[in-house]
């Protein structure tokens, strides 16, 4: 699976996780270049609280378009260490 925005990859791994429709790939898959931590943070009722990333690729700026839960609650807690995307980043095989 790789995650694309803007022509360049931001992440690829044939090891993703899916949750609610959501590809959610392993963190050392990321091309960390291109995130930057945003001040986000949402609440899942049976997941947690999620952080977020800005995607920034050649100069735009992707807001809030990947998540993750850094201490996801038991029922998530194979999705700790990863992260997902949504907001036009495209995911595909």
């Amino acid at each position: 699976m790789k995650a694309i925005y803007n022509g360049k990859v931001l992440a690829e791994s044939q090891d993703t996780i899916v949750v609610e429709n959501n590809h959610y790939f392993p963190e050392e898959s990321l091309n960390k270049e291109y995130f930057k931590a945003s001040d986000k943070h949402t609440t899942c009722p049976w997941k947690g609280e999620a952080s977020y990333y800005t995607i920034e690729v050649d100069g735009k700026a992707n807001p809030d378009a990947a998540w993750f839960y850094p201490e996801p609650k038991d029922a998530a807690k194979e999705i700790k260490d990863h992260v997902a995307f949504w907001r036009g980043v495209v995911v595909s095989d």
